[in-house]
């Protein structure tokens, strides 16, 4: 009797397990397709059709548009005396800092001493290029006339001197000529007569010498007129053109020196000028400084200190103007913003930049002013990515971003902290999906979709702007489609290149990625 109801109790067992094994294999097929279904579910997303903003949102702060900033023009450091309170509402030429002058009065006294003496160097140097000048014309004017004397002392000779005494010899020679005649006309008589013995031997003789007398007086007429024409007009000539010649190089030279003398007393008189126009600029510097020294506001505003606004960052205790602070040249001290003209100061990451432009509308919330929405249009994008945010961490460029707000009001206060969103694109009717569905293949927009049989297929979109979480879908879906929300892998990576194509492509370099891969 024991041993059948033993046999019983290990068949309920038997049957009892495999019941449990049906049931397990049965509740994990069923596990299985809940899960993948579950998973479909939660890995797509239809394609919506509604409104889409496109915006960028960054917080910064509330800053005014325009501003005067107060600097010190002092050269070098200088030491406050007297500063007005911070927040103090000022009106133009009111009096906000006044700067140690001391140092600057024993300069202004020893500068005064340096103009003079520069003064009285420049008269000097000028009264002696006007002597210069004098000196210079005088002698050319000499020189000229020396030369001018010359050229009219060899006209005079060859047209006046030596044509006559040309002409005297001639007059001389045609003269001792006639004399020659009847002298020896008288003689050729006077033999006549003193062989007929009507004259004595005695006049024959005074007769012949008288002959001889003038045929001498004719040789002697034309000797001179010989050595006049062949050594005295040449010696003459030759005489007047070195004198002439002479005249001219005197001129030349005088005339250089002039120049010369001139040149320099006016370089001279040049760098005194400088000398003293050097020093009157910087006794006018000086007394421009001291007039600096005093600092009264150009307009009516309410007064900021530097440091308070940020500006004054090079101060390691960040400490607030005050008397006996010391100060540097240049140096931002006091801001005067315009309160009615306000704008917010925001950092646009580099990869919003290309999203934003110009005159873009933007939203403005306060953090002071929960309550409030104000208006404004991007005005300014900064041309390079901001230096300062380098030292935080040299990875990240950001933008400066000036955003005018065009609804101010008195409640509005420079420093308040604000968030701003920048709307780029806004569409009433636009077909979205999720920025994450969206991968680049082959240099293409592609998304993958559930298709038929619950396989996915890939479908090549064309795409417009995102905000950082849907992105508009121009053209490729339709509304109520499905996409995957996690691309596969294997297929979003179809781009990627093998790394034996990126190796160097020498012969080389081939041959040993090829003995690699062997």
């Amino acid at each position: 009797m024991n041993k059948p109801a033993k046999n019983r109790g290990r068949r309920k067992l038997w049957i009892i397990g495999s019941v449990l094994i049906v049931l397990t294999i049965i509740i994990s097929k069923y596990n299985q397709t809940s899960d993948s279904a579950n998973k479909d579910d939660a890995l797509t997303f239809d394609v919506r059709r509604g409104s889409l903003v496109i915006s960028i949102t960054e917080s910064g702060s509330i800053q005014a548009q325009d501003k005067i900033v107060i600097k010190s023009e002092i050269e070098g450091n200088t030491t406050i005396l007297w500063v007005i309170d911070e927040g103090t509402q000022v009106k133009k030429g009111d009096l906000l800092i006044e700067l140690d002058s001391s140092k600057l009065e024993e300069q202004l006294f020893t500068r005064q001493l340096q103009v003079q003496s520069a003064q009285s160097g420049f008269v000097r140097t000028r009264e002696d290029l006007a002597i210069t000048k004098s000196q210079a014309e005088s002698d050319i004017e000499k020189a000229e006339t020396t030369l001018r004397f010359a050229h009219q002392d060899q006209e005079k000779y060859i047209k006046g001197e030596y044509p006559q005494e040309l002409r005297e010899s001639e007059v001389r020679i045609t003269l001792t000529e006639e004399d020659l005649q009847r002298s020896e006309e008288k003689l050729k008589w006077s033999r006549v007569l003193f062989e007929q013995k009507l004259i004595s031997q005695t006049e024959l003789q005074a007769d012949a010498l008288a002959a001889k007398k003038a045929l001498l007086d004719l040789e002697l007429a034309k000797g001179k007129k010989a050595l006049l024409e062949q050594h005295t007009n040449t010696r003459e000539l030759a005489k007047f053109a070195s004198d002439i010649k002479q005249a001219e190089m005197a001129l030349e030279r005088v005339s250089r020196k002039a120049k010369s003398n001139i040149l320099q007393t006016e370089t001279e008189l040049a760098t005194k000028e400088a000398e003293l126009k050097r020093q009157s600029d910087k006794l006018s510097s000086i007394e421009k400084q001291i007039k600096a020294t005093r600092i009264t506001a150009p307009s009516d505003g309410l007064v900021l200190y530097a440091t308070s606004t940020g500006s004054g960052h090079w101060r390691n205790s960040q400490e607030p103007l005050a008397a006996g602070s010391s100060v540097r040249e240049r140096e931002a001290l006091i801001h005067l913003p315009d309160t009615t003209k306000m704008m917010a100061s925001i950092k646009i990451h580099e990869t919003n930049v290309k999203k934003i432009s110009i005159n873009m509308p933007a939203r403005i919330t306060v953090d002071a002013l929960p309550d409030k929405i104000f208006n404004g249009h991007v005005n300014h994008i900064a041309p390079l990515p901001d230096p300062s945010s380098f030292w935080m961490n040299p990875d990240l460029k950001v933008y400066n971003t000036e955003i005018y707000i065009d609804n101010v009001t008195r409640d509005l206060r420079n420093g308040m902290t604000c968030e701003v969103e920048i709307i780029a694109e806004a569409h009433a009717s636009a077909l979205y999906i999720p920025l994450q569905s969206v991968v680049k293949i082959k240099n293409e927009t592609t998304v993958f979709i559930v298709g038929k049989h619950g396989k996915s297929e890939e479908r090549t979109v064309k795409t417009g702007s995102d905000n950082n979480r849907m992105i508009h879908i121009i053209s490729g879906l339709e509304e109520g489609e499905k996409v995957l929300l996690t691309p596969p892998l294997a297929n979003s990576e179809r781009n990627a290149k093998p790394v034996e194509e990126m190796l160097p492509t020498t012969e080389g370099q081939k041959d040993r990625g090829t003995k690699g891969r062997k």
